[in-house]
């Protein structure tokens, strides 16, 4: 065919079409092993770090031993030793109806609208002794859904550190939830009040005082109202009774104590 021929151009625009689509389709095969073991670890490294214990430049893999990670059924608050935290995907569980539960939408503070039954946490021991439970938490804002991490002390009330690690909320606004600084207003904080409820929220506005009331509250996020109160709302939700709530309430009181 002449070069000027519009079959021929359509022809070798559709073969060039085709290599493009077979290139890109062996290099997304290829790689997805490597992007996999990327977001492993940077995952890993997020628990690290809000547990304290990361150092740059270590070996993430080497650190990641002293993480105790653990299945926990949200119903009971007991440990599934059958699942393995290290291939069970909350996400995807969630999606499955053996797996996963819809939410109702009066106890939906989060606005997941489904969640999985069974849910990883990860504990940090020293001398034989908890000293974190690192649980990860999510919902939405105004953008986009939160991913963050909490860790409480041992006594599965007071916050040692946070973290939100995928987000996309508004730059210079919502997005400050990724903020060490903001996320440091944190540490310190209780989450339940003396009657196990769950008390914490942000305040806008700012902390005011000090006592009681002071001790839950945390400096909302100035200009993104939305994105503060879908914080508050995950908080909530995955700290009360239809997330972690029991597996809380039975670190708090171990079998055979009281």
């Amino acid at each position: 065919m002449p070069n000027d021929d519009p079959v021929k151009t359509v022809l070798v625009a559709l073969m060039l079409c085709l290599v493009c689509a077979v290139a890109v389709s062996v290099a997304a095969v290829t790689l997805r092993p490597l992007q996999e073991r990327n977001k492993d670890l940077a995952f890993k490294r997020e628990v690290l770090e809000v547990a304290g214990l990361y150092r740059p430049g270590a070996d993430i893999e080497a650190l990641y031993q002293q993480i105790d990670a653990r299945m926990v059924d949200l119903a009971t608050g007991e440990y599934r030793p059958d699942l393995d935290p290290g291939t069970y995907s909350p996400q995807a569980a969630a999606r499955d109806p053996r797996t996963g539960l819809a939410i109702p939408p009066a106890n939906d503070l989060a606005g997941i609208k489904r969640r999985s039954r069974f849910v990883p946490v990860y504990l940090v021991h020293e001398d034989d002794q908890l000293r974190l439970i690192i649980l990860p938490v999510y919902g939405t804002g105004l953008w986009s859904t939160m991913y963050g991490l909490l860790a409480l002390r041992a006594d599965a009330d007071t916050v040692a550190g946070v973290s939100f690690y995928e987000q996309a909320e508004t730059a210079g606004l919502g997005a400050e939830v990724a903020n060490p600084k903001w996320q440091a207003g944190w540490v310190g904080k209780r989450i339940y009040d003396d009657t196990d409820e769950v008390r914490f929220h942000l305040v806008k506005g700012g902390v005011t005082g000090q006592g009681e009331a002071a001790a839950h509250d945390v400096d909302a996020l100035s200009g993104a109202t939305l994105t503060s109160n879908g914080v508050t709302d995950l908080v909530r939700y995955w700290l009360g009774d239809e997330g972690f709530g029991r597996y809380l309430a039975q670190v708090k009181q171990p079998e055979g104590s009281g």
